[in-house]
This record gives structure tokens, sequence and C-alpha cells, in this order.
């Protein structure tokens, strides 16, 4: 964790390509499902999983950021590999990494993300998995995943985020993202502005690629709330199916689920699924600081959603689940994100958000962000709580005055959902 972070890349595959070619290709090992998108690539990734597993195929599944420890990223039969194999494989790959680093391809050597996904990519090939489930990191033409030759190219909804790396535009962000297209491939589309689709549908005619479209080949037709998630019905290649129990909250996961859904049958030529692999892989569903519910009295909801359109969706989906009256939330962003629209965002929502201050140096501080809260939700519906233990007591504090329907939501940054989520179950406070 000491190389160069997952925010200051170095655009380009020749560092990662190195190392797999020195480690003889893992990446080739097993066919590969990726996901790339703006939002819900993560659970999307993690709902393709269980369906995999539920088929009885062995799956290994590399996602990113994590939320405590870097080996979550690394799952093999949807449990993240143990410290043991972590170690005994990075031992088995430092050389090579180091042979690549003394090269300083493009002046710099290996970044974090590419030894993580150099690890990730071993870690498959050495278990061996039938299926390798991959989430992009950023973008997509040169993220390190993309070494990867995707057996089936996923795209969930794709908006503005990572414009200093990725563009200002839909059709630049969707330009880089469609590089994980390759002439092997089998797309799968989420729903898109039609800017961004024009994009993909562009590079799939090129490629001369099959296509499986929301809307179109697949979708969601309808769901119910249910108690700890949502009874759910779709349209797969097989079909309607209908009853199924997703143990996730709101609308855009009950479409990751319907994705997901699409992006297994792609891998197996179109052809629909059992309903009854879709309902145990529903079943089999985790998705930490989703959504999360992790505390009753008062309730207490994690989400590590980051950006506008996440925080919109996040917000919808708490409303409807959970309908807290009146809402406080913890907030943390990084100090490159869109702080102002997300705020405006959560002003009609947000009886008093408390400004803390996520632990990376990315963060913006709880000052800074505490005085541009001000701007939209005046003096008295702010404050202001660098520590995040003392900002959840503090907003623990402000139900208890606030009393019965009130809740809270903590949010604005991966960081601060693992950390919250690390203090509130050492406290022992999850039911």
């Amino acid at each position: 964790m000491r190389r160069t972070g997952e925010h200051q890349i170095g655009p380009s595959l020749d560092r990662i390509a190195m190392l797999m070619d020195l480690m003889g290709d893992p990446q080739h090992s097993a066919p590969v499902i990726q996901i790339t998108g703006t939002n819900g690539k993560g659970s999307t990734a993690i709902i393709v999983d269980g369906l995999l597993r539920a088929q009885g195929l062995r799956t290994g599944r590399f996602t990113s950021p994590h939320l405590v420890d870097p080996a979550e990223r690394i799952c093999v039969d949807g449990q993240p590999i143990s410290p043991e194999d972590f170690d005994r494989i990075w031992a088995e790959i430092e050389p090579l990494v180091g042979i690549v680093d003394a090269q300083e391809v493009g002046g710099i050597p290996m970044t974090f993300f590419e030894v993580m996904t150099g690890l990730a990519y071993a870690c498959f090939a050495d278990a061996p998995v039938d299926v390798m489930v991959i989430e992009v990191g950023m973008g997509g033409t040169w993220d390190a995943t993309n070494v990867a030759n995707a057996s089936v190219a996923v795209f969930t909804e794709i908006s503005l985020d990572h414009r200093n790396y990725l563009g200002d535009t839909l059709e630049e962000i969707a330009t880089e993202k469609a590089g994980i297209i390759k002439d092997n491939s089998t797309v799968v589309l989420a729903g898109q502005d039609p800017r961004v689709a024009k994009v993909l549908l562009a590079r799939c005619a090129k490629l001369g690629v099959p296509t499986s479209k929301e809307g179109v080949e697949f979708s969601l037709l309808e769901r119910a709330m249910a108690v700890g998630g949502q009874v759910v019905r779709l349209e797969s290649a097989g079909g309607p199916v209908g009853s199924l129990f997703l143990p996730l909250f709101g609308q855009e996961m009950a479409r990751n689920a319907v994705l997901a859904v699409a992006a297994v049958e792609a891998l197996d030529g179109m052809r629909g699924l059992d309903p009854s692999v879709i309902e145990d892989g529903f079943n089999e569903v985790e998705a930490p600081a989703r959504s999360e519910k992790v505390h009753s009295a008062p309730p207490i909801v994690i989400d590590t959603c980051h950006n506008p359109a996440a925080v919109a969706s996040t917000l919808n989906t708490v409303d409807e689940a959970f309908a807290f009256s009146p809402q406080f939330a913890i907030w943390s962003m990084m100090a490159d994100k869109d702080v102002d629209q997300v705020l405006a965002l959560l002003e009609p929502r947000v009886a008093v958000l408390i400004a803390t201050e996520a632990d990376t140096p990315r963060a913006l501080s709880a000052e800074d962000l505490g005085a541009r809260a001000r701007e939209f939700f005046g003096d008295d519906r702010v404050r202001v709580c660098p520590d995040v233990a003392d900002a959840i007591d503090m907003a623990v504090a402000l139900t208890d005055e606030a009393g019965a329907g009130s809740g809270i939501l903590i949010g604005g940054s991966v960081v601060l959902a693992g950390q919250a989520r690390v203090l509130l179950k050492k406290d022992d406070l999850v039911p």
C-alpha cells in the first residue's frame, strides 16, 4: 500500500502486461465476465458470483476498493482469500513484480492496483476457478484488469465520475469504458443515456459482437418490498421469471440483479437460466455497505455512495425501505468529488448533516465539508465532528432527541463506510 495509489494512476497496460507475461498469463486460465460502469459494478459482480456458484461453478471475484482489508478484493467461491493464501501468492509473484518495477515502464514502478490485479489473477489460476468475475477499477481501456479478454463485457449505467481521468463528457467516458469490449466478447448493457448507448453500440458494431440490452432482451418487470429485501419479477433469456426474493433494497439493486442474470446467461450462449438457479443465486447475495442496515435502535444504514448518481439512488432507497423521519446524515467525501452536487441532493432529505473525515489523505477535511454544507443547509443544520466514532455518538444523541421514526444514514465515501462498519461491529451494536 506504499505504492502509487489507485487515484494516482499511470494509464497504461504495459506494466501489468509485462507481469502477466512473466507469470504465464494467468488471466487467460478461465473465462472472464468483466464489469464496468459508474455505479453498481461491485454489487452486480457479487450477484453474478452467486448465480455462477448456484450452477456448481467455482468462481474467482475481484472487486475494488475494499472496505476494511485488501484481501476482501480477491474472493474464491464467494469468500475472501485467507491471509495465508494472500501471503503465499504474494511471495511467489514478488520477485516478478520486482523485475517489472526495475523497468519503470512509463516512468513509474507498478501501482498498488496493478499489483493487486496481478495477485488476483495469480490466485484464480492457482485455485483454479471455472469463471473469473472481474470488476474494472476505473474506466476500461487502460484499466489493469483489461489485460484479460472478457468473454462477457457488462456495462452498468454510465454517468459522470472520475472526470480528471476519463473525460468531461458522457461520450468521452463511454469511449474509455468501451475498451473492455473485445472481438470475442458478448456485451450486456444496462439502460444507458442515449449518448452513451451510441458510443457502446458503435464499438459493438465495429467488432461485430452480439449484444444483450436492458429493455429489449432482458428487463425488470415488477418488484415489491419484502422483509429484508424485495421480491422481483424479471424478463430473462428464458422468458419471465417471478417471485424471486432478493435480499437487497432499492430499484437500482433490482436492476443490477437482472443485469447479473443477463450476464450469466450471456456466458452460456444466451440460454435462459433455470429459475431455481436464479433463486438459489439471489439467496447467496450479501452486499456489505450497500444500503445496509447495521443497527436497529436507532436504525443506522451505511452506504458507499460517493457521486451524485449513487447518492440520488441511495436516498431513494432509504426513503423507500426505511422512511426515516427525521433523517440524520454522517458524511465524508473525497476532495476531488462533486461535493456541491451531492450536498444539493442531501439538503431536502436530511434534517442535520454531521460533517466528518474519513481516514485517508484524499478526504476533504471535516471543517471544509462543514463550511460547504452550511451554504446549502444553513448554520443550524450542520455539525462538524472530525472523529468518526464521535460523529456516530452525536448522531445517536440526535435521534434520541427526535424520537421514534428517526434514523441515521452514513455515506459519501467507501473509506467512511468501512470505518463506520468496523466501529459499529466493534461496539457490538449490530443486532
